[in-house]
């Protein structure tokens, strides 16, 4: 039996005003410029809460918790998978606070969770002085900019959902100076693992297309990436029966759409293929916006969420294997 709980922070300065509790009860993030802004602290409370639970109990069997890092950089949970500590898993459960859902509501089966890829984009040029010989230089920022442009006109798909954003574009470079060098970072989702794949070649054919056209190279590395993998019926079913007897838990929704992206989805999978069952499940939490300065949980969610966690994983263990 595995929990899955991700665990990283995000690179956010967390408000300092006394209307936000954290701040004006002393909680406030000690790392300037870093919190956690979309309730990972919260689920390293389910993840210790539900172990001391379950170690608690006389249960059998093997439980193992997977306090996952980066989960916010899509890269935790494919590397997570891809370890030994998986393999033995027949059943897996997922959490996410929050998520717009108010305190006490549970679902017990978070889907749609758009397939995601992040890319670093390097556009190389030649250098050249901007006055005196522009001619001479290969404009890699020129080049970024119009790829940028292009890759928004990217056309929707019939078949789905499909996402794409560019952001942190840069080249250190001086005005006078055609730029030599440019990078920017691009990400594309889509419903399904195949509607990514369309947004990823589309972006590489019009970046690849922008450079050539300005003289210059381009290349992309992938940094980042999440598949979609939905909730077994099985489990949502369980988790939904157990939610409905749990105190501070006012009202269960069988199923929601996640709306973005998450790598709990490799965890999923990989269970799955190896013969077993999973769920991703949400613990409401009156959250202000998610990665905000402002964000904060509402703690009266936390109890209610580790009793709904461990009554699941309890029941599961005491499943013949």
């Amino acid at each position: 039996m595995g929990l899955r709980v991700d665990i990283d922070a995000l690179p956010i300065t967390e408000a300092s005003d006394e209307d936000h509790e954290p701040s004006a009860a002393g909680f406030r993030s000690e790392n300037e410029g870093y919190m956690h802004a979309c309730g990972h602290d919260s689920h390293i409370a389910f993840g210790l809460g539900t172990l001391q639970t379950v170690l608690d109990s006389d249960f059998s069997g093997t439980f193992k918790v997977f306090f996952q890092p980066s989960e916010e950089l899509l890269g935790g949970g494919k590397a997570m998978a891809a370890g030994p500590h998986i393999d033995d898993v027949d059943y897996l459960v997922g959490t996410h606070v929050g998520l717009d859902h108010p305190s006490g509501t549970v679902v017990a089966g978070i889907d749609e969770a758009l397939a995601f890829s992040r890319y670093e984009i390097t556009v190389t040029g030649e250098s050249a002085h901007a006055g005196f010989a522009p001619n001479e230089g290969r404009n890699a920022v020129q080049a970024l900019a119009d790829a940028t442009s292009n890759v928004y006109g990217i056309p929707r798909h019939r078949d789905g959902t499909t996402r794409v954003n560019v952001g942190d574009l840069n080249s250190d470079n001086a005005a006078n100076v055609i730029a030599e060098k440019a990078t920017a970072t691009v990400e594309v989702r889509g419903e399904s693992d195949e509607l990514m794949e369309y947004m990823c070649d589309s972006v590489r054919r019009h970046v690849d297309s922008a450079a050539q056209a300005h003289g210059c190279e381009a290349e992309l590395s992938l940094v980042g990436e999440a598949i979609r993998e939905d909730s077994d019926e099985e489990l949502v079913d369980l988790v939904a029966d157990l939610a409905r007897g749990v105190d501070g838990v006012s009202s269960v929704r069988r199923r929601a759409s996640a709306g973005a992206s998450e790598d709990v989805t490799y965890l999923m999978r990989a269970v799955k293929e190896n013969g077993g069952k999973a769920t991703f499940v949400g613990i409401g939490g009156n959250t202000d916006g998610h990665h905000t300065p402002t964000f904060d949980i509402d703690e009266e969610c936390l109890l209610p969420g580790v009793t709904v966690l461990s009554e699941t994983v309890l029941d599961l263990l005491s499943r013949p294997s």
